[in-house]
């Protein structure tokens, strides 16, 4: 059996080309991401905190760990925000399915900034209180 679409265009890019028009929409990604109230406020607080995180560290793993935790809560955001806009081009119309999906999408930002701020916490204790 044949496939009777044709195949996408931007499936067909490879090299350097797929390259340059992925970092594109990449970048297209994070100007949307930008546009959320949520994202912004993180990726200020991250803006702060990575730099940090090269100081508070005691060496490469111990820092690895505090910016990635940081930069996991950057991606859980965007990922809830394209959760949150597929469900929105669906339709307005309130349906238990994308409730579900949202509050999903919510949860992961909840267990992402739970996580982080567990992380800083632990490393904040150690660096100053537990020498």
């Amino acid at each position: 059996m044949t496939d009777i679409h044709p195949p996408h265009p931007h499936k067909q890019r490879a090299g350097l080309n797929r390259l340059w028009h992925a970092t594109g929409y990449s970048l297209a990604g994070l100007r949307a991401g930008w546009g959320e109230k949520a994202f912004r406020q993180e990726a200020i607080l991250a803006a702060l905190l990575l730099p940090l995180s090269c100081w508070l560290g005691s060496g490469w793993v111990e820092t690895a760990v505090l910016a990635a935790s940081v930069v996991l809560v950057l991606i859980t955001e965007l990922l809830n925000s394209g959760i949150e806009a597929a469900i929105d081009r669906i339709g307005p119309e309130l349906h238990d399915l994308s409730k579900r999906a949202k509050d999903m999408g919510s949860a992961a930002v909840l267990l992402s900034l739970l996580l982080c701020g567990t992380v800083w916490a632990a490393a904040l204790y150690q660096r100053f209180f537990h020498g």
